[in-house]
């Protein structure tokens, strides 16, 4: 069974190592802690039976605070090879835009993906319901495009809160 949670500071080196894992772009360990200290509410980890790390979501609110709408970012998604296709990246982005919603109240939802990421992007599209805003040429440090992806939240949770008594 695959647990959820809110990360926590000395979960950093697995989330490091998960990134390095799988993915090209790779962060200092201090980006990490940048979040984890900054927007604590919005980082969520999976892990499996063992308490391994086997997944995260690494997310901030916009830099202006005093911007107004809020918009939350997901700055890395990643989950180890061995247990994709299982649900966890729609899980851990699930629980990133739900606190986005709840703590900060944020409108919308941004990210980032390399074009050639077709797997990524149909997550991000056809799962969870990013449409791309734009294409940012040579996003990335080897040069690569990547589409700008934003997302509605207040929608996704207006029905939701409709429905609570208060």
């Amino acid at each position: 069974m695959i647990t959820i949670r809110q990360a926590k500071a000395g979960d950093e080196i697995a989330m490091q190592n998960c990134n390095l894992t799988n993915l090209p772009e790779n962060y200092h360990m201090k980006y990490y802690l940048y979040h984890l200290a900054t927007w604590p509410e919005l980082s969520f980890v999976a892990e499996n039976e063992q308490g391994r790390l086997v997944g995260y979501v690494l997310a901030k609110m916009n830099e202006d605070m005093t911007t107004t709408p809020l918009d939350g970012h997901v700055t890395s998604l990643s989950v180890m090879r061995s247990y994709r296709r299982l649900g966890i990246a729609e899980r851990l982005m699930n629980q990133a835009q739900r606190a986005m919603f709840e703590v900060f109240d944020a409108k919308c939802v941004s990210l980032h993906v390399r074009i050639s990421n077709i797997a990524a992007f149909a997550l991000y599209k056809k799962t969870l319901g990013f449409d791309i805003d734009h294409t940012e040429a040579k996003y990335y440090a080897d040069g690569e495009d990547a589409y700008s992806m934003k997302k509605d939240l207040t929608s996704l949770y207006k029905l939701e809160m409709d429905s609570l008594d208060f």
